[in-house]
């Protein structure tokens, strides 16, 4: 039986077309059934990447608001967590619901974090449920979990607080740490701010920390002020005291721009930082104009004078000078790079040294090694390595063997004091700072390395006297006065030593 015509000439007709026609027909028919497929397939995905429902956007949007006003979620819908997950059933597709409800579990975790440290077990309780939910990270919750089973059993209810704080106020432990009669009143009124034991309590607290305000404000001592300004303002931003300590301040601040004034126009450097250093540990306390700004401007300037002038020591010590009062390191290096190039071109005419003195200088380097391998640096007189080393050096100055001699030395004291301050050898300590200091008096370092281990003596001395050993504690004070006269809290060690009965000493 024979195919029927029409598809017989159908047939024909596609066979008398050409093979690259034919071809040709065959690649565009499954390109169209491909994307005929593809549309099947992807229209709903597409359509809504393409035309996102205008409900989708609309619950975005509220849930947004609902989480930036702390709503995190509601039994009506109109929580946050609620409404993302409306926003998600809408366009499972679409990142931003998801998005926002981890957004939620974080700030599920955040507000549980501080009902924890409020002391609010339930609030917690009900933020890390909603966090637990939303799938927040495990570890998180479990932190938090456990910090919160600790609040029914801390003994740190409201009663047990105003007892420890009234045991605080009566021993006279005002506002020194978290178990202070401040810090334990500000606890109460965290939770309970207007329980009036509370604010009573608060209230003697702040009269007995004002007591010596106009002790303090005669006496115009300016860190004194600025640290009983500091202590009644972080308890009471509104106490009667404030202004006049805010007035003193600003007195005591003139003042000490006026001596500051005095010291710069006398050209008493030393005498200037002294009086500004105490201020820089103080990041609370606004230092006056000239120790801001002025000081070191005018230890720059005196360095550059020096410079001009070709004193090159007194431009070292002014630099040391300028670091200690915190001037910025880039400023003082712009000054030392001048410092250094002045130097390089003050050339020395070369000295002549005979082949004997070339031997002696030989001999005398590699005793010098021997010297400071033995630890002995200065000592014994005569034989030590700064004794060889300056033999050497006053034979041939200009020798390229001594220079680098030098240079060794003074590198391997420094990395001497520093390893003995690691290891808190405070004798061995002093041994390499003093031969730093003959080997570069004017090393900008070197006087910042002396004041530190000065203040390691004297918290050896403050321990020696804590553990009862008075002359311990004395030779320490002595240490540390020989190091650095002038270390702050030697003279505060020196009064605890002379209130001590004479039969304990």
């Amino acid at each position: 039986m024979s195919a029927p015509r029409p598809l017989a000439g159908w047939y024909r007709q596609w066979r008398a077309l050409p093979q690259r026609w034919r071809q040709l027909l065959l690649v565009l028919a499954a390109s169209v059934l491909l994307a005929l497929l593809a549309a099947l397939l992807l229209h709903n995905a597409l359509g809504r990447w393409l035309w996102p429902d205008p409900r989708y956007d609309a619950l975005r949007q509220r849930a947004e608001l609902a989480l930036q006003a702390g709503k995190l979620s509601a039994a009506d819908g109109s929580g946050a967590r609620e409404l993302f997950e409306a926003a998600l059933a809408l366009q499972p597709d679409q990142l931003e619901a998801r998005e926002g409800l981890e957004r939620v579990a974080q700030a599920a975790m955040a507000r549980a974090d501080a009902q924890i440290r409020a002391g609010h077990a339930a609030q917690a309780q009900a933020a890390l449920q909603l966090a637990q939910t939303l799938q927040a990270p495990q570890a998180r919750i479990n932190a938090l979990q456990a910090r919160l089973s600790e609040i029914p059993t801390r003994a740190d209810s409201i009663e047990l607080l105003l007892q420890r704080a009234q045991s605080a106020l009566a021993q006279g432990q005002l506002d020194d740490g978290p178990d202070a009669a401040l810090a334990l009143y500000q606890q109460v009124l965290l939770r309970q701010p207007r329980n009036q034991r509370a604010l009573d309590g608060r209230e003697d607290v702040l009269d007995a920390l004002t007591q010596p305000a106009a002790n303090v404000l005669a006496g115009g001592d300016l860190i004194q002020i600025a640290a009983l300004l500091q202590r009644v303002e972080a308890a009471d931003p509104g106490h009667p005291v404030l202004p006049a300590l805010h007035a003193g301040l600003t007195r005591a601040q003139t003042r000490r721009n006026q001596q500051l004034q005095h010291l710069l126009h006398r050209q008493q450097w030393e005498a200037a930082v002294q009086l500004c250093q105490p201020l820089a540990v103080a990041p609370t306390l606004p230092l006056p104009e000239l120790c801001e700004s002025g000081l070191g401007d005018a230890l720059l300037h005196a360095a550059n004078v020096a410079i001009a002038a070709s004193r090159f020591d007194q431009a070292r010590r002014l630099l040391a000078l300028a670091e200690l009062a915190g001037v910025a390191t880039d400023r003082r290096q712009q000054v030392q790079r001048s410092l250094q190039a002045a130097s390089r071109s003050q050339t020395q005419r070369p000295q002549v040294v005979t082949p004997q003195g070339r031997a002696k200088v030989t001999r005398l380097l590699t005793q010098a090694q021997h010297a400071q391998a033995r630890g002995h640096w200065l000592t014994p007189p005569g034989e030590s390595a700064w004794d060889r080393l300056r033999e050497a050096r006053a034979l041939a100055p200009n020798d390229p063997r001594v220079q680098h001699a030098v240079q060794a030395m003074q590198l391997a004291a420094h990395a001497c004091h520093a390893t003995a301050m690691r290891d808190n050898n405070l004798g061995r300590a002093r041994e390499c700072l003093d031969a730093w200091r003959q080997l570069a008096p004017n090393e900008p370092v070197l006087l910042s390395a002396q004041r530190r281990l000065a203040e390691r003596w004297l918290a050896v001395g403050d321990e020696r006297l804590r553990a009862g050993d008075v002359r311990g504690a004395r030779t320490a004070l002595e240490r540390a006065q020989q190091v650095d006269p002038g270390v702050p809290g030697s003279e505060a060690l020196a009064q605890r030593l002379q209130r001590i009965p004479s039969a304990l000493k």
